[in-house]
């Protein structure tokens, strides 16, 4: 508890005005962004990348940020040229937790009748894959951004925790939910009731993280996995990721019985044959997405 009380006046330092970017870059679309930057990346431009960018807020997820971020991921979405989606932040945090400044006066009705953090879902509606690429602090909406996301790669210095217990509330943005999947029941209940933070070697020993990479070179090693996925067909791909995201939602007997007929889906597709057919005359698969 002695280092979260460290960390509170970082939270409570995120009620001050938000800061705005001083610079903007042009995004593939045309598009000039304030709080994010986005770009692709990958040897033949494969790979959309966004990268939050408040650095002296911390990546506080505010409103505009997440409407900017909801904007890149539907550009990079409808783009047949992208097959995978890497999502990070800054070296020192990837998003430190929402904006406590544009919640802290919200009432219940304000929650209630406007449906509050819900377009934050966006990201999880997504059909091409996204991995977030963690550095830093993933602290509250940080950590369920970060869990909203397909793959988590983090830095070895990564942080992960819930700790809207410390501001008098619980995590809204699926917190609860996807923490507990992740690392079951016991250590989702003890962060999420203490606010204590785990590190990225205690995260994947529980099951959070994928992969810990020095914090130099995360972000590459993301880009690498993503390239990787979109050599796929993005067809194939965006089924595959349906079938195991239902292992979540079902139970054994109901997610099988989804995985066969999205299996057996795959044999309409232009791309399974082109697979079987180059396994069989022992060549590299020249997939079209079809």
């Amino acid at each position: 508890m002695a280092a979260l009380r460290v960390l509170l006046p970082r939270l409570r330092g995120l009620l001050r005005p938000p800061v705005r970017c001083p610079a903007w870059r042009p995004f593939a679309s045309g598009a000039n962004f304030e709080y994010i930057i986005a770009e692709k990346r990958g040897k033949n431009n494969t790979v959309g990348l966004i990268q939050l960018n408040r650095p002296k807020a911390l990546n506080a997820l505010c409103d505009g940020l997440i409407e900017e971020l909801n904007q890149a991921l539907k550009t990079f979405e409808e783009d047949t040229g992208v097959g995978a989606i890497v999502l990070t932040g800054g070296d020192k945090a990837f998003a430190a937790g929402a904006d406590i400044k544009e919640m802290q006066n919200l009432s219940f009705q304000d929650c209630y009748s406007n449906k509050f953090l819900k377009h934050w879902d966006h990201l999880t509606q997504m059909k091409k894959p996204v991995i977030a690429a963690v550095n830093g602090y993933a602290f509250g909406g940080g950590c369920e951004l970060a869990m909203m996301c397909d793959i988590i790669y983090a830095g070895e210095k990564a942080q992960f925790a819930q700790p809207e217990i410390l501001l008098g509330t619980i995590p809204g943005a699926g917190g609860t939910q996807r923490l507990t999947r992740a690392v079951g029941k016991s250590l989702a209940m003890e962060m999420v009731l203490t606010g204590d933070r785990i590190s990225a070697q205690d995260a994947k020993q529980a099951g959070l993280v994928s992969k810990i990479f020095p914090v130099e070179t995360l972000v590459e090693e993301a880009i690498q996995c993503a390239e990787k996925i979109a050599s796929n067909s993005k067809i194939i791909v965006a089924m595959a990721k349906e079938s195991v995201n239902a292992a979540f939602e079902m139970t054994l007997t109901e997610g099988s019985k989804l995985e066969k007929k999205l299996f057996y889906s795959t044999f309409a597709t232009d791309d399974r044959k082109e697979g079987m057919t180059a396994f069989v005359e022992k060549r590299k698969a020249n997939f079209k997405d079809q």
